[in-house]
């Protein structure tokens, strides 16, 4: 933990989905994307070759569509409408999510809503895929609010609106703190100049996630709240 930082005196907290509240244990969302490029444009495109942990479900789609030499204003023009197809196919199928939760995560939450403090979410995913996995997970009901990608495809910009919303409920001083799991959390954070607990529960171990420099660091929720 960076010397002086009190993990616990934020106003509000943003937490990231995936790799941070939960870890998906089914495909439902993978192949949402092949199959939505599949029906929208006729093309056979696969995310297997982007990067994804820590990336925005537009900036998914939009990495494996240059893979398939399309242009970015024809991508732009496009997401639109995969994105709708996207959201209808994990509608579908929401009864084979299978998320995880991570470990503690209920503890951490129960903890943080008991000392009276606002909760909300901050994703890269799709907001009706984000809701449904929360939904899954039985996750929904412990957030006040959400910020989600589309229109927002950079990270930086969902948690500079997840921010904004945190400082409309709780007042424009408010601190607020975000919790991620992955070097684009930390690096999107530190863009809006938010603090960022970093917990190791995802692909990326404690040992890369320290590298980045998050104000804490920790293996997983339960380590954060021995603190």
């Amino acid at each position: 933990m960076r010397p002086g930082f009190r993990w616990d005196s934020a106003d509000a907290y943003l937490f990231d989905i995936d790799g941070t509240l939960l870890n998906s244990r089914d495909a439902v969302h993978y192949f949402a994307f092949r199959n939505a490029i599949q029906a929208e444009l006729g093309l056979e495109a696969s995310i297997d070759n982007v990067p994804v942990h820590g990336n925005t479900d537009p900036g998914i789609l939009r990495a494996a569509l240059q893979q398939q030499g399309l242009a970015d204003a024809e991508i732009t023009s496009r997401l639109p409408k995969i994105i709708e197809r996207m959201c209808a196919e994990v509608m579908r199928n929401k009864a084979g999510l299978r998320p995880e939760i991570c470990p503690s995560i209920r503890e951490l939450i129960f903890q943080l809503r008991q000392a009276g403090k606002l909760l909300g979410v901050a994703s890269g995913n799709l907001a009706a895929v984000g809701r449904l996995k929360l939904e899954a997970a039985g996750l929904v009901s412990e957030f006040s609010f959400w910020a989600f990608s589309h229109p927002r495809e950079l990270r930086s910009e969902i948690f500079q609106d997840g921010l904004r919303q945190a400082c409309e409920i709780a007042g424009r001083n408010a601190k607020v703190c975000i919790v991620g799991d992955t070097p684009s959390d930390i690096q999107a954070a530190r863009q809006t100049g938010a603090p960022v607990i970093a917990l190791a529960t995802g692909v990326f171990n404690f040992e890369q996630l320290l590298a980045c420099g998050p104000d804490a660091c920790f293996a997983c929720a339960a380590d954060l709240l021995a603190v």
